[in-house]
């Protein structure tokens, strides 16, 4: 016995859609969106296209610098934030909303020449924070995820 597929009523499609306007992300303390973890390329593009405005676009920008730089890069998102690491060597990399700037996390951030300016309590990571007017030097950031990407990363995530 076959049956006929039947189309969705007008009703169900007007659900399908507040369900898809009802899944965007949830902005967190600081405009940080709130997104699942998982691993891959979706879970981060969510996360960056839920990032509150300039800083979605500094976003997008410093996603699309770390794959030119690295196109072998691995992409997950965890606790609310974008990871970036390479295959057997761990996670070199992550960006994270606050309420001013845009906080960049280097793993083994004290090991790359210069060492990005700002210090952190543990001692091997350091940070790039990022303000809504700041010119960013995208040639200095893609030396830092270069060097980042070929050194052990971070596997505890």
């Amino acid at each position: 016995m076959t049956r006929k597929a039947s189309k969705p009523s007008p009703t169900g499609k007007k659900q399908a859609a507040a369900k898809r306007v009802a899944a965007k992300p949830k902005l967190l303390s600081g405009g940080n969106p709130q997104v699942a973890k998982g691993d891959g390329d979706a879970p981060v593009q969510t996360y960056v296209a839920a990032m509150p405005g300039w800083k979605g676009d500094v976003g997008r920008r410093l996603d699309a610098l770390v794959v030119r730089t690295v196109p072998d890069v691995r992409k997950a998102v965890r606790w609310n934030t974008p990871f970036y690491g390479v295959e057997d060597r761990g996670w070199f990399l992550a960006f994270h909303c606050m309420t001013k700037y845009l906080k960049v996390t280097f793993f083994r951030g004290s090991s790359l020449r210069p060492v990005p300016p700002v210090a952190s309590k543990l001692e091997a990571v350091r940070y790039l924070h990022i303000h809504e007017d700041d010119d960013i030097d995208e040639e200095l950031v893609a030396s830092w995820i270069r060097q980042a990407s070929k050194l052990p990363g971070d596997t505890c995530f």
